[in-house]
């Protein structure tokens, strides 16, 4: 069902098939994405509503009011609310340790310093289509609250006009009003370009299928966004003392996903594969999402047999999975080695999904490898920072010269001249 692979030589080849999974790019979507941009940024409303009537089937209004939300809020069920509101108090409290401040210092006369502003609008996209995610709605929005953006839109497709009364119960809980049914590469055209009923925001977050993560990339520059989101993945460090029916369970919460999404397990015992395996052939028989899982795994999941583990570190920094948990006698002592992940699990008793729900850290990783050089989403992504100088004339006059000579080095004659008028003053 999946690759188990034994030697360098394969290990290399796999990896390369994930290189190339994160990188494709479909070149029919992305005409049909920049068309409908275009679209929206020309036509406003007008492009927006035919996109909605098209894709969503229904021709009502553009946002969702208030009380419509409060209406299908009361219609989620109370323990499932119950536990938006304990994941919603983890996630705001790991998130308020995030939060930076202004500093400034004073020597000599020259007073440097950095103002921590937050961004004045954020929009958020939350999934509609195929499944609902009232998870996405808490871990976009809460670090935008807690870096003190002022204002948050909401877009969520609603399918035949239906709303999803979960996702309504996770807005009205953080008490967002503006919020739009509307959805895909339009609903992105619209945050950043704006149109007669959406004003455009600083930045975008959220998740989407290819159309939204397509239109995301074409729209960045005009806005920012948070990162152009892959399929998901799972990495698992274990050895011989792993529990194999948490690895397979493991494996295939990441599989059930979609059919890009991928699982690996790397481990330096060859005892825990053959267990790993049986353990996933009974398991998956059971999943109500069996055929994406499975294929899934024939896709891009893999057993990896190393020598030892720190082997198996190896590869998963080249990797950089946005999951990457640990299971082996003593997690703890392998964390300093491990440079590139989204997040890190560590022990049989800290599963994936603690983190995609009610842990506290945002679930919105870096995926495909970006790792390397990206982070999770957090309250650093709703603010800016701005440089501020302010010098005295005889701070000036300590600079003055080291300023001009480079300024001249580098053939800027107006730079130089600027710092040569003040030189002279008395």
């Amino acid at each position: 069902m999946l690759r188990i692979l034994k030697d360098k030589k394969e290990t290399a080849k796999f990896l390369q098939l994930l290189r190339k999974r994160a990188a494709g790019t479909d070149a029919a979507i992305e005409i049909t994405v920049k068309k409908i941009i275009a679209d929206i940024a020309k036509s406003g409303d007008k492009a927006l509503r035919k996109y909605t009537s098209t894709f969503d089937r229904h021709k009502l209004s553009l946002k969702i009011s208030k009380s419509e939300i409060a209406a299908a809020a009361k219609k989620a069920d109370k323990d499932v609310v119950h536990a938006l509101e304990i994941s919603a108090k983890r996630i705001w409290a790991f998130h308020s340790k995030q939060k930076e401040s202004s500093w400034a210092t004073l020597k000599n006369g020259a007073l440097l310093g950095q103002m921590i502003r937050p961004l004045e609008r954020a929009g958020v996209y939350v999934p509609g289509g195929k499944a609902s995610y009232p998870s996405s709605v808490l871990m976009n929005v809460i670090p935008a609250q807690v870096a003190g953006v002022k204002e948050i839109a909401v877009c969520v497709p609603t399918p035949d006009g239906i709303v999803n009364p979960v996702v309504m119960a996770a807005i009205k809980l953080l008490g967002i009003t503006e919020v739009y049914r509307i959805g895909g590469a339009q609903a992105v055209a619209a945050l950043a370009y704006g149109t007669e009923t959406i004003k455009r925001v600083d930045k975008i977050t959220g998740p989407g299928n290819i159309y939204v993560a397509t239109a995301k990339k074409m729209v960045f520059g005009q806005v920012d966004i948070d990162m152009i989101a892959g399929p998901s993945e799972i990495l698992i460090i274990a050895d011989k003392t792993a529990d194999p029916s948490f690895i397979a369970a493991d494996m295939l919460s990441q599989a059930e996903h979609d059919e890009m999404a991928s699982s690996v397990l790397v481990t330096d015992s060859a005892e825990l594969i053959k267990s790993v395996q049986k353990e996933l052939d009974a398991q998956l028989s059971k999943l109500i999402r069996k055929d994406t899982a499975k294929k899934s795994l024939k896709n891009y999941g893999a057993i990896i047999k190393t020598k030892n583990i720190q082997e198996a570190i190896h590869i998963a920094n080249e990797i950089a999975p946005e999951h990457l948990e640990i299971m082996t006698a003593d997690p703890e002592s392998l964390l300093d080695s491990i440079k590139n992940a989204g997040a890190v699990f560590m022990g049989k008793w800290t599963p994936e999904p603690l983190g995609d729900y009610s842990a506290g850290p945002n679930h919105v990783l870096p995926t495909g490898g970006t790792a390397r050089f990206s982070s999770p989403l957090g309250v650093y992504d709703f603010i800016k920072r701005t440089s501020v100088l302010s010098f005295t004339q005889k701070a000036f006059k300590s600079i003055a010269n080291t300023v001009e000579l480079l300024a001249d080095s580098e053939g800027l004659q107006a730079h130089a001249e600027t710092v040569r008028k003040r030189k002279v003053k008395k």
